[in-house]
């Protein structure tokens, strides 16, 4: 595989991004040195800095060049909660000890607010909200002149309620300050030698569950595992999309949950490939899940932003 373009071979990380593309064909190295310097510089002027990590591509490279400007004046600072993969935790804490940056682990309490559960079209502000909510006094008893966040330029644009939460804290975004996208993250954190320089992209599991669809963490170790599965299988773009049967606000006549498992087109032929769906359905409802689907369209974000899904409605 390149060395310069680890994610290149395999082309997944560009989907979607022609504009990033361009970036990197023509102007990459360039543009991306003279980013990393101001986002050097920018941290530097901080003077000290808390940054809420969550072993992701942005946070990983955000951490781990806070750690490279100022040493022991930064922190890295993860949120465990039920919304956050196992698996996910341990290796954010494993990149932290290898790459030799400070972290430290906070109890968030996102569950206990009923809005949150709801699951509203802004449930990533609260969520947000009580992660800042968390970092707010270890900033001011360990006197971190500035919490910051992985928001990038290519976030612009997209539905993002958690800026809000970001802005009502004064929450700085480097990332997007020195206008660095997720293509040319992915591609200095491959020259920093960062294992996540060609992550899956990620997002917290409740963002599996539909709008007005509850969150509970029952439903999370469903999506996990099931994920799991899918990951295990070999599966690079993969979300489990939990579904309740039924129309919604009624209870369904057979109660139950339906998975919608989204893969990456590219990939999309290796479910039917080997008898593989078969073993996949089976694994899934093994979990608990009363139907399993393939999403034609493939993986794609904020599809749970789309037209709502109401499986069940209109039964007699």
């Amino acid at each position: 595989m390149n060395p310069v373009y680890p994610c290149l071979k395999s082309g997944l990380c560009f989907r979607g991004l022609l504009l990033d593309f361009r970036l990197l064909r023509w102007h990459f190295f360039p543009v991306s040195d003279n980013k990393l310097e101001q986002l050097r510089a920018l941290l530097r002027s901080y003077v000290s800095c808390l940054v809420a990590y969550s072993g992701g591509v942005d946070s990983v490279f955000l951490a781990h060049v806070a750690h490279e400007v100022l040493g022991r004046k930064s922190l890295a600072v993860i949120a465990d909660s039920p919304s956050l993969p196992r698996r996910e935790f341990q290796e954010a804490m494993e990149i932290a000890e290898r790459f030799s940056f400070p972290v430290r682990v906070v109890r968030t309490n996102e569950f206990q607010n009923e809005s949150y559960l709801a699951n509203p079209n802004n449930r990533c502000y609260f969520c947000k909200h009580e992660l800042f909510t968390e970092l707010e006094p270890i900033a001011r008893d360990e006197k971190f002149a500035v919490i910051a966040y992985g928001e990038n330029a290519s976030d612009i644009g997209d539905h993002r309620p958690g800026a809000k939460a970001a802005a009502e804290f004064a929450i700085r975004a480097p990332l997007k300050e020195a206008g660095l996208t997720k293509v040319e993250i992915r591609e200095l954190s491959a020259q920093l030698g960062l294992p996540t320089a060609d992550k899956p992209q990620m997002a917290c599991l409740s963002s599996r569950i539909p709008y007005g669809e509850s969150v509970t963490p029952e439903k999370l170790r469903m999506i996990e595992e099931a994920e799991y599965v899918l990951r295990d299988a070999g599966f690079y773009d993969v979300r489990v999309r939990h579904h309740e049967l039924g129309s919604k606000g009624q209870q369904a006549a057979a109660p139950g949950h339906l998975a919608r498992i989204e893969v990456g087109a590219d990939e999309m032929a290796k479910v039917f490939a080997n008898n593989l769906f078969a073993e996949l359905a089976s694994a899934l409802k093994k979990i608990g899940y009363a139907h399993v689907t393939l999403d034609l369209q493939g993986y794609r974000r904020g599809s749970l932003n789309e037209v709502p899904i109401q499986f069940g409605a209109g039964r007699k």
